[in-house]
């Protein structure tokens, strides 16, 4: 036990631990120093051990003091008192070995002693700090295990959901499949004729451009016929005032202009059905530039359209990074789950190891346990013979006891005689020794004369 791994601690601190780690309520209470040092009690290290089992392996205090209801035993009242130690010893011994300690004997559960005592328990202190230890780690494990499965069932659902949404997206409903098809075939028919009409009007506005030079250039000889109609008058009237014609000349000048005025009558008519044509023609394309404004409503209305599915799409192009992001996600938790059930698997594999080993284990406890019941029947047996040689033991001890007595009257009786004789020879060695002293106290005085 000198060179444990664990560390060694006083009779206060093993106190403290143990009232608040293991035990509870009076058991708390009454443990106190008293218990460990400077003698360890029995009973009270025999309850504490218990307490540990039960903490750790869940083994009731009141299992250990159950006897095995078994044929062969005789007398199972006598088996009361060593089976609730015996319970306690072997799944000490089990336990023991994982706290380090391989030197666990029935005497440190009768008759416990203080070092050894304070060594177990500091063992089973340390094994105690480790497996709290150990729990909170798997706690933690446990805990982000569960929030990694919380959060993978939040993001399947969230995948789900998003495959819905772009299903209600890409797909139409049987309801409105047909108001779609008309819209469709509303839209085709929407773009043919805003192409024929477009090309309609190009045609139009080409007539317009051709009509309007035509009228440019008549408007010019109007405005040129005119001048010269003007100028026409001006030399008539210097003319007039300067030459006087013949009536034959000026009849025949009269019929000339006459013919002429007619002539320009006719082709201002002209003009006039042609402007009358034209404004016609400038109201059915002002017609047509409504209709074209229709159009254009029509298509600002469809391009509304198109920029909501682009919207729409840009949705669905979004919904698409985030699944996927979302599917990176499930690999990256996938795999983490592979490396834990991994690491499950290998507990798994090593808590059979140990199971396997702690049933072999217990195989040869339980044989050894045979065994001990087996001695103990046959000490029992010896009990009972011993027990009856006991009993004419007594009977011989009762009459040497007697006999002692009379011996030890009679030697009172004796040593009182000697103290008698003793206290006389005394009284007469004394008297002796005086004279002797008398006597060579005498000698020395006359030596001295």
């Amino acid at each position: 036990m000198t060179e444990n791994t664990f560390p060694l601690h006083n009779a206060d601190a093993i106190v403290n631990f143990y009232r608040n780690e293991v035990l509870t309520g009076q058991e708390a209470k009454q443990f106190t120093k008293g218990d460990l040092t400077p003698v360890p009690r029995p009973e009270a290290v025999q309850t504490l051990y218990m307490r540990i089992l039960h903490l750790l392996y869940r083994f009731r205090p009141e299992c250990h003091s159950m006897v095995p209801l078994l044929e062969n035993i005789q007398y199972p009242g006598y088996h009361e008192g060593a089976t609730a130690i015996m319970s306690v010893y072997t799944r000490m011994r089990q336990f023991l070995p994982m706290c380090l300690v391989y030197d666990f004997s029935l005497n440190d559960l009768l008759a416990p002693k203080k070092q050894k005592t304070l060594v177990i328990l500091s063992a089973i202190m340390n094994f105690l700090h480790f497996r709290k230890e150990r729990m909170v780690l798997m706690l933690e494990k446990q805990a982000k295990f569960r929030a990694d499965m919380d959060k993978l069932q939040t993001y399947t659902r969230g995948n789900r959901e998003a495959e819905k949404k772009i299903e209600q997206l890409t797909t139409i409903p049987p309801e409105q499949q047909a108001e779609a098809d008309e819209l469709a075939a509303a839209l085709s028919e929407l773009q043919a004729t805003t192409v024929h009409e477009y090309q309609e009007v190009n045609v139009k506005n080409d007539n317009i451009a051709e009509w309007k030079t035509k009228i440019a250039e008549k408007t010019q000889k109007l405005s040129q016929v005119k001048v010269d109609v003007s100028n026409l008058k001006e030399d008539i009237t210097k003319l007039k005032s300067q030459i006087v014609e013949s009536p034959e000349e000026l009849k025949s000048q009269k019929e000339k202009m006459k013919e002429a005025a007619k002539k320009i009558k006719n082709s201002i008519a002209e003009t006039d059905e042609y402007v009358v044509e034209m404004q016609n023609r400038v109201q059915s394309v002002a017609h047509t530039e409504a209709e074209l404004q229709q159009m254009n409503s029509l298509l600002q209305d469809l391009e509304s359209s198109m920029n909501n599915t682009r919207l729409r799409q840009e949705e669905y192009q979004e919904l698409l990074v985030q699944s996927e992001k979302m599917q990176k996600e499930l690999k990256s938790l996938c795999s983490e789950e592979v490396q834990l059930k991994r690491a499950l698997g290998m507990k798994l594999d090593k808590e059979c190891k140990q199971n396997i080993r702690r049933q072999k284990k217990r195989e040869t406890t339980e044989q050894h346990v045979q065994e001990v019941l087996g001695q103990c029947n046959q000490i029992h047996q010896k009990r009972e013979e011993m027990a009856d040689k006991i009993q004419v033991i007594t009977g011989e001890t009762r009459q040497l006891k007697a006999k002692i007595k009379s011996l030890r009257d009679v030697c009172s009786k004796e040593t009182e005689k000697a103290q008698a004789l003793y206290d006389t020879l005394s009284t007469s060695m004394d008297g002796l020794h005086k004279r002797i002293e008398m006597h060579i106290t005498d000698l020395k005085l006359h030596q001295d004369v």
